[in-house]
């Protein structure tokens, strides 16, 4: 059964779900659920009981009031968080910070505390995360107080009209903003730049979005087509993020007459450096500088490099002259044994060779 737990750090909860398959992941969400336990339960707008931890207190009445009128509702966001986890690692395999999680309480260590590029591509993955599984699952009819956007109806073009089941992504940035910005605490620079990395991630998915039509016609002569909209699909929201992570705005906060912020003062935020053009509203921005990736830091929660595998041949990131920082590598064989050769037979059976070949690895010292 999937578990999810949480803890207060730095002003934000976090909460850790634990998959059937031993996956953990720490994300910047307010709340505690554990969908395996038999205690505290939390009733919703059908008098239905959905089963919450012991932390229940930790919960903010908001988040909780949130699930109660949405039934359905934590499954879409603990798959979204899920698969935030999953993208993450994906974009930064072959990089120095690869996104790496433990088995510890804080699944992404002491990352998710500062303020550099690196937290700021967490903040937006998991926000668009939460905001993609709950459009889709609108969609799906998975939860019961949304269903497919239909508001895109009748005529479209000269050959489509609007019709089908259009993802609700109106209805899922709303939820996710409710949802995830009120775990949001303080009024610096910390709480401006994690606000405005939320609603980049969620403003990727919706920017993203795209047509779809299905043919209608006489022997698929397509005379006229329906179209919907979309969600793209996950990979595409992480691939468009990565981008702006290499490309993110170092910030400060300009207090332009206003000494108290707000989710508004967003608008606040203005690039260190004078030449630079301010961020647009889906860029990512940090205000501190990374830390050293290279080596293992109990202080600042680094892992380091050693023991990573690199491409010996690759002048790239990847490489291992920049993914071992200059410290060498060692180059050893491995035999791995593969099905190969499968035939299928009628009906029905698959016959495979056992096929070995050699490896070679090029591990960082």
């Amino acid at each position: 059964p999937t578990m999810v737990s949480i803890e207060l750090s730095h002003s934000a909860l976090f909460i850790l779900i634990v998959s059937n398959y031993s996956c953990v992941f720490y994300i910047p969400v307010m709340g505690i659920v554990n969908v395996a336990s038999s205690t505290n339960l939390l009733t919703d707008s059908k008098n239905v009981q959905l089963v919450l931890d012991p932390s229940l207190q930790l919960l903010s009445r908001k988040q909780r009031k949130l699930i109660r009128q949405n039934p359905g509702i934590l499954h879409a966001i603990t798959s979204g968080l899920q698969s935030a986890m999953k993208e993450c690692k994906w974009q930064f395999r072959n990089r120095r910070w690869n996104c790496p999680t433990t088995q510890s309480p804080n699944v992404f260590g002491k990352i998710v505390s500062r303020g550099c590029r690196e937290t700021a591509f967490i903040f937006a993955i998991t926000s668009a995360g939460i905001t993609h599984s709950v459009a889709r699952s609108c969609s799906e009819g998975s939860i019961e107080s949304c269903t497919c956007d239909y508001r895109r109806r009748g005529p479209g073009g000269p050959d489509w009209h609007w019709g089908g089941c259009s993802d609700n992504i109106d209805f899922g940035q709303v939820f996710g903003r409710e949802f995830v910005d009120s775990s949001e605490r303080g009024r610096d620079l910390r709480y401006l730049t994690n606000l405005h990395n939320n609603e980049a991630g969620r403003m990727t998915v919706f920017s993203e979005m795209r047509q779809e039509c299905k043919c209608h016609g006489m022997s698929g002569s397509c005379t006229i087509k329906t179209c919907w909209m979309r969600l793209p699909t996950f990979r595409t929201v992480g691939d468009f993020l990565k981008d702006r992570f290499d490309g993110a705005s170092r910030v400060i906060y300009g207090n332009k007459g206003s000494n108290r912020a707000s989710r508004m003062d967003v608008r606040h935020l203005e690039p260190e450096n004078p030449a630079h053009k301010p961020p647009s509203p889906r860029d990512l921005v940090y205000f501190e500088k990374s830390p050293n990736f290279c080596t293992y830091s109990g202080k600042t929660g680094t892992v380091g490099t050693t023991g990573r595998y690199c491409n010996s041949s690759s002048p790239a990131l990847d490489g291992c002259e920049l993914l071992c920082c200059g410290r060498g590598y060692r180059t050893r064989t491995e035999q791995v044994t593969e099905r190969c050769n499968c035939t299928f037979h009628w009906c029905c059976h698959v016959s495979c060779l056992n096929c070995t070949s050699t490896q070679v690895l090029h591990e960082c010292l």
